[in-house]
């Protein structure tokens, strides 16, 4: 959906006819949104508003859409929509339909997401976790699927720019709090996370 050089409208569905043009009223919305998220979670840090933004790519930042379908499995309890992981984003942004299933890890223990009506889930990804230390945590998390409904979900990935470089901020390092990560481009990372090599 973002940075507009980037978009590729070959892979864009052609009906309804006018999903391209909600999509890139829903991507100025999502920037909208993120800006002001990573704002918040920059000052969360103790940081100035632009910095996370700043860290990510700026005006580069990356903004993917995916859409998942779960249809109804007769046994649920033998499938998983999606299995366990983190997004390797830095946010994710879901909007969920009203059918359950999206469950996130708390002590040890899988609990379910409520549905909120005309409400945004927002889960931090690997790319924040790195930026911040460790001071946020990626959300584990799964999806199940439902025995008698479909559900479905639209989730948009902040990403930064393939070149980007991810690291610690310096300003979250010192002799008393050392680099927990290891500092690469979103390339190498997204490589790395595929492919199930150490980070």
């Amino acid at each position: 959906m973002a940075p507009p050089p980037k978009v590729n409208y070959a892979t864009w569905p052609q009906n309804p006819p006018a999903y391209r043009e909600v999509t890139e009223e829903y991507n100025k919305e999502m920037l909208r949104v993120t800006d002001k998220l990573l704002e918040v979670l920059s000052e969360g840090l103790g940081l100035e508003g632009k910095v996370l933004k700043s860290s990510l790519g700026d005006e580069e930042i990356g903004m993917e859409m995916k859409i998942n379908m779960y249809p109804p499995c007769p046994q649920p309890e033998l499938a998983l929509g999606v299995e366990p992981h983190t997004d390797m984003s830095a946010l994710t942004i879901l909007v969920p339909n009203d059918v359950p299933g999206l469950q996130v890890s708390k002590d040890g223990n899988w609990v379910a997401v409520d549905y909120l009506p005309n409400a945004l889930f927002v889960h931090v990804g690997d790319q924040l976790e790195v930026l911040s230390n460790g001071k946020y945590k990626s959300v584990l998390h799964r999806s199940l699927v439902n025995k008698e409904r479909t559900r479905m979900s639209w989730a948009v990935f902040v990403v930064p720019p393939p070149e980007a470089t991810i690291g610690p901020l310096a300003e979250l390092v010192d002799d008393k709090n050392p680099p927990k990560y290891s500092t690469k481009t979103y390339a190498d990372y997204r490589y790395r996370k595929f492919n199930n090599l150490p980070q």
